[in-house]
């Protein structure tokens, strides 16, 4: 997936996070009609035209106020800037420019990132003849939209996925044969263990480890070169709740740490066995499966946990059944502080890799899979049989199978877990998304 990352900023209550929840087509960010109600920043993954991309919405800017909030609001704000690809810079037609928008410009001019200028709340013939105004500040992008209908936002789109380009091959970090290495992304909450386990790994200090939560600041990339393995390993700083996260500083890397994320090939989870799994280890583990990234899950600090028998089994089951719908994931139970069993956790990454990686013959993906489809054929919908003549493998980093029928729209969800649950039985896709994709014959 692309790493490529859009801000959205404005000044308040002009519909940033209306349009955010529009981009990702889900109601993410809480939007109300008083000004000021996203302090923090929400970060998220749009789909448009076969491009994926980050999206982050941004509290109100709003310059020379002494507020605390509008003041730490408008820090974060400048950090969005400058690690974001495209600025989305949202205007409201219905109160024309103010003040606040010509500082606002005035920051973006200073910007060499692309901006294109996101004229809101046009939705109807009247509005979109005020909204001209807008023209005047100079900006040679302008889009007239409304983000609480849609109107508009498909030709937004349009231009936003004209600015992410195609994923070219690294010229760097390549094996003896010149093939990419792969990388490996150390994900996880704060004070799981990330930095303790990447100096274990590599039998070093290369990163700074404490107690003190939140110590990793950027990304830190490291060549593995042991053992007849050649790898890149990727520490980041750990990511909390967005409303844990009030220094610029952190702001900053947990963007970071979610582009390492788009980065890698196969993310290593950490979660602290002391602590337990929590809802935002929940979160972390499914942004890095939307991703379409492999997963292994590291229990860290395994040796702090009393045990009794089947404790590790009744562990792993409580674990599958908070990360469902994905279950086919490996589990490793480490310490990494007592390197106990890390070298298993990097033999699972590699093994998942190479999943993430396979590609099945078009031959023998329709030998076995026609067969389960004849045993089991899909639901008969408004009295048509749906018929599955052909499936093959799309040439994507996700492994992604496309069955080719005469109904494609009638074969529901359920069907395509069938499939998948199939697929899986039968091939080794082990830590790794599958995608299924019904296609007309």
């Amino acid at each position: 997936m692309s790493g490529f990352t859009v801000a959205i900023v404005g000044r308040p209550n002009v519909g940033k996070s209306t349009l955010f929840n529009r981009l990702l087509e889900q109601r993410k960010a809480i939007v109300d009609d008083v000004s000021g109600v996203t302090r923090d920043r929400q970060y998220g993954i749009a789909d448009w035209a076969g491009k994926v991309f980050n999206v982050i919405d941004t509290g109100g800017f709003v310059s020379r106020s002494e507020d605390v909030f509008e003041r730490e609001i408008r820090k974060q704000v400048h950090i969005a800037v400058d690690e974001a690809d495209l600025i989305l810079f949202v205007c409201d037609t219905t109160t024309g420019i103010t003040g606040q928008d010509q500082d606002m410009a005035d920051l973006l001019r200073r910007s060499t990132k692309p901006v294109l200028l996101v004229v809101n709340k046009v939705d109807n013939p009247e509005r979109a003849l005020y909204a001209t105004e807008f023209y005047s500040l100079g900006f040679d992008n302008t889009f007239m939209i409304s983000s609480i209908s849609g109107s508009g936002s498909g030709e937004l789109l349009d231009e936003v996925v004209t600015h992410i380009k195609d994923d070219e091959e690294p010229t760097e970090n390549l094996d003896a044969e010149g093939n990419p290495l792969p990388k490996f992304a150390i994900i996880g909450q704060p004070n799981a263990g990330k930095s303790t386990l990447l100096n274990a790994l590599i039998n070093q200090e290369r990163t700074i480890v404490s107690d003190i939560a939140g110590t990793t600041r950027d990304t830190i990339h490291t060549h593995y070169k042991l053992f007849g393995k050649e790898f890149m390993l990727i520490d980041t700083a750990g990511i909390r709740k967005k409303k844990n996260v009030h220094e610029d500083l952190e702001f900053y890397s947990v963007i970071r740490a979610i582009r390492a994320m788009d980065e890698a090939d196969v993310c290593m989870m950490l979660i602290d066995a002391s602590v337990g799994v929590t809802a935002q280890d929940v979160s972390i583990f499914s942004l890095a499966t939307r991703k379409g990234k492999g997963v292994v899950v590291l229990v860290n600090k395994w040796d702090l946990v009393p045990k009794e028998t089947n404790t590790a089994r009744d562990y792993e089951k409580m674990l599958k059944e908070r990360m469902a719908p994905f279950t086919d994931f490996p589990v490793i139970f480490v310490s990494a502080s007592e390197k106990t069993r890390i070298f298993q956790g990097m033999e699972k990454a590699l093994e998942v890799f190479e999943n993430r990686t396979r590609r099945i013959a078009t031959s023998v993906l329709n030998e076995v899979m026609l067969k389960e489809i004849e045993n089991f054929p899909p639901p008969m919908t408004r009295g048509y049989a749906v018929k599955i003549k052909f499936v093959q493998q799309v040439p994507t980093h996700v492994p992604s199978f496309a069955f080719y029928c005469n109904h494609p729209d009638s074969v529901k969800k359920p069907y395509e877990n069938f499939l998948e649950n199939k697929i899986r039985a039968h091939f080794s896709f082990s830590g790794v998304p599958v995608r299924i994709f019904m296609r007309q014959k």
